[in-house]
């Protein structure tokens, strides 16, 4: 089964988080009614500063929550119309959701292949499938096929690749990509996003994309939101935000004196939250 067995039928509307909170440690409220929907086949991009509240938006919807003592308290993260919020993360890869982590977080001192293999240990369909897979996932990362040795040598360009690498061994409908650019060279960000664009243009993965740089997210983002202090303040088309005179102030290079859209009383918030 190769790239035919991952392609997806086109579909309206496959993730949509409704108004939710989320608790760590039944005390700390670090999302305060959080919407956003993602469209079968696109690529959503969620931007905002460090501490926002987007890496914490991805685990409610992965199921990883639970690994850090955190609890969706409120409201609904739908996918395929059911809901799944606090759902056991493995259940979350069988319905069809791979999160790829910020730091990449593969195993070191497993082989390129053994931590490919680790991306598809939900799967029943044998090893013949799987290692078509493999072969798949080395058509879009051929230098992972040139590293024989243990992850742990590999660059950081290199360990990214790896960990969309194992995503798509899980067969995913959606991917979730925190922070993809981080720690690498401009060079290196340029090739990622290339081939995270051309995997959803290839195989009709949904992905939802946490990323700092934003210039580089609205490059291959269908839509965007904007999250600060745990709330979306701010979404739109591709081209409605890079337009946006706010989102190009604060986001794309423009006068660095502005640190926040809540200082900015010209600026109207659209409170989905509420």
């Amino acid at each position: 089964m190769g790239e035919a067995a991952l392609k997806l039928a086109p579909e309206e509307s496959l993730l949509t988080v409704n108004n939710i909170e989320v608790v760590y440690d039944d005390v700390i409220l670090v999302l305060r009614g959080v919407s956003l929907d993602v469209p079968k086949g696109k690529i959503v991009t969620l931007l905002g500063p460090n501490g926002a509240g987007k890496s914490t938006t991805l685990k409610a919807i992965s199921g990883l929550l639970a690994t850090e003592d955190g609890e969706v308290t409120r409201g609904a993260v739908s996918f395929m119309g059911e809901n799944i919020a606090n759902r056991a993360p493995e259940e979350i890869v069988r319905r069809g959701i791979f999160q790829v982590m910020e730091g990449r977080r593969i195993i070191e001192d497993m082989t390129v292949g053994e931590n490919l293999r680790l991306g598809a240990f939900t799967r029943k369909d044998g090893a013949a499938a799987i290692r078509d897979d493999i072969d798949l996932v080395y058509s879009y990362f051929p230098r992972l096929k040139e590293r024989t040795g243990l992850a742990g040598y590999l660059s950081g360009g290199e360990q990214q690749m790896l960990a969309i690498g194992r995503a798509l061994m899980a067969r995913p409908k959606m991917i979730l990509l925190d922070e993809p650019s981080m720690g690498l060279s401009p060079l290196l960000v340029k090739e990622v996003f290339g081939i995270i664009e051309q995997l959803n243009k290839d195989l009709g993965i949904t992905i939802l994309l946490v990323e700092q740089n934003a210039r580089m997210a609205l490059k291959v983002a269908d839509y965007g939101y904007i999250m600060e202090s745990g709330k979306i303040v701010l979404d739109g088309t591709k081209d409605e935000l890079v337009n946006n005179e706010d989102v190009k102030e604060f986001y794309l290079g423009g006068d660095k004196e502005r640190k926040s859209f809540k200082n900015l009383k010209s600026y109207k918030r659209r409170k989905r939250w509420l």
